[in-house]
């Protein structure tokens, strides 16, 4: 038996529309599954009803046995950091119910704050006193780039993200040091080093050396450029093909030998799995990359080359479907593009994969799942292909539902049904209902700016079963 959905049209309209979606409820985007979904509002957890009552004057509850209120909440030790805030995150409270087990769940925030929190508890005639005692981590009160030329003080300021204030962790200055010298290897400084080195000892002032300064010792190296790049071993694809599909380049035309050419490595890395990926792609499946560098004299400049064994090309052996049950074999074969004996082509094997997809989607199966596997056989050059399906529920339309939030209203419901080609009581079709959801995203009524609402959506929400209001 199919199982029944609601597909809820989500529009705001014009400027001045915000969507209020369902938060609670499921959303089906490019395919995933359906189910409940996060709390966006990220909202505090709500205090047990005993604690809630308190807080707001009601009838004291019934106590349980052994049960003894909070009599007071102290905090010392915070200097930076109100006390205001420091409340925010503790859960024991005053005339609340006492638990141990809270207190220890306090600390265990507060070390969010603080780099150190204890406990002290003290017995009342009207209950517990519970007082906290902290202490802030040193803040750093400055910090400086020395020994940098190319690059000045603020973009490394902005790439660090090491400010005057922040709270002297040694974690977060390590991955200062690292985000910098990442930032340098991308520029093409790759022989680039950077250090940290605390106190102001580094300049000059020794007699009274302050330990809460942070400076990065930076030695830059020459930028280096791409003088020439080199691809070897290639038969299949001319090298100039090559060199478009890779993201490294040498001087424009030959001729401007500072435009775009600055030698990554990082980049140069990429482009190795870039050829392999693409060498794979063209049935080439053991093709391997290397590369290797030569430099001038001095050291500025550098020639890549790439060296490809491209191995034998290999052909479709056998095609295989499992896991399918709704659709017939036959037909799912059928619609293939690529047969067995037909050179192994990935762009074809992803196409058909679609067709799968898109198949089963037409029949209601919007959650469908395939999943391409190459088997290598024992001759050289063959390899079968198995198409593994997940075909999951089949789904209806049970109803459509528009929700347009905004004032005035410029748009009528009839509106927004008319741009939609879903019809409740039928299955639901995946293509149909991707071709939908880019069709109101392009109406001009609509507010498609992240920046200021949620753009417009179509949205499927599982129906249980069980719901009596429909």
């Amino acid at each position: 038996m199919p199982r029944r959905l609601i597909v809820c049209l989500f529009a705001l309209v014009s400027a001045i529309s915000m969507v209020r979606a369902d938060r609670a409820s499921a959303q089906m985007g490019g395919g995933a599954g359906g189910g409940a979904g996060p709390n966006p509002a990220n909202l505090p957890e709500r205090p047990p009803f005993r604690d809630f009552v308190h807080e707001h004057g009601g009838i004291r509850p019934q106590p349980k046995q052994g049960d003894r209120l909070v009599a007071d909440v102290t905090v010392t030790g915070n200097v930076r950091i109100s006390t205001d805030k420091v409340f925010q995150k503790l859960q024991t409270r005053k005339d609340r119910f006492y638990e141990f087990e809270t207190v220890l769940a306090d600390i265990r925030r507060l070390h969010e704050l603080f780099e150190y929190a204890t406990y002290e508890l003290k017995e009342l005639p009207e209950g517990i006193a519970v007082h906290f005692t902290v202490r802030e981590r040193p803040a750093i009160s400055q910090v400086r780039y020395l020994g940098n030329r190319a690059i000045n003080d603020r973009d490394l300021a902005g790439r660090s993200g090491i400010n005057v204030g922040d709270p002297l962790n040694e974690f977060s200055i390590e991955s200062g040091r690292r985000r910098l010298l990442d930032y340098y290897r991308e520029e093409g400084f790759n022989q680039a080093t950077v250090t940290t080195v605390r106190g102001d000892s580094l300049a000059g002032q020794s007699s009274s050396e302050d330990q809460s300064a942070v400076y990065f010792r930076i030695n830059e190296g020459p930028k280096e450029r791409i003088a020439a790049i080199h691809i070897e071993g290639n038969s299949i694809v001319s090298e100039a093909r090559l060199k478009k599909v890779i993201g490294s380049r040498g001087p424009l035309a030959g001729l401007l030998r500072y435009i775009n050419n600055k030698a990554d490595l990082n980049q140069i890395d990429q482009d190795v799995e870039v050829l392999e990926s693409y060498y794979h792609n063209l049935g080439f499946l053991t093709a391997t990359v290397g590369r290797r560098f030569h430099y001038d004299a001095s050291g500025k400049w550098l020639t890549v080359t790439f060296v490809i064994e491209e191995g034998i090309r290999y052909r479709v052996n056998d095609v295989r479907i499992v896991g399918n049950r709704f659709i017939e074999t036959e037909s799912l074969l059928d619609s293939l593009t690529l047969k067995p004996g037909d050179a192994f082509n990935g762009t074809l094997m992803r196409k058909d994969v679609s067709e799968i997809v898109y198949g089963y989607g037409s029949f209601g199966f919007i959650y469908a799942e395939v999943q391409p596997q190459t088997v290598m056989r024992d001759e050289n050059d063959l390899v079968d292909l198995v198409y593994k399906i997940e075909e999951g529920d089949r789904w209806k339309i049970r109803n459509i539902n528009i929700n347009i939030d905004g004032e005035p209203h410029l748009m009528k419901d009839t509106t927004l049904l008319n741009q939609i080609d879903l019809v409740e009581g039928e299955f639901i079709d995946r293509r149909t209902l991707e071709i939908n959801r880019r069709r109101i995203e392009r109406l001009s009524l609509l507010e498609a700016n992240p920046a200021i609402a949620e753009p417009p959506d179509i949205r499927v929400i599982p129906l249980d079963e069980t719901d009596s209001n429909y």
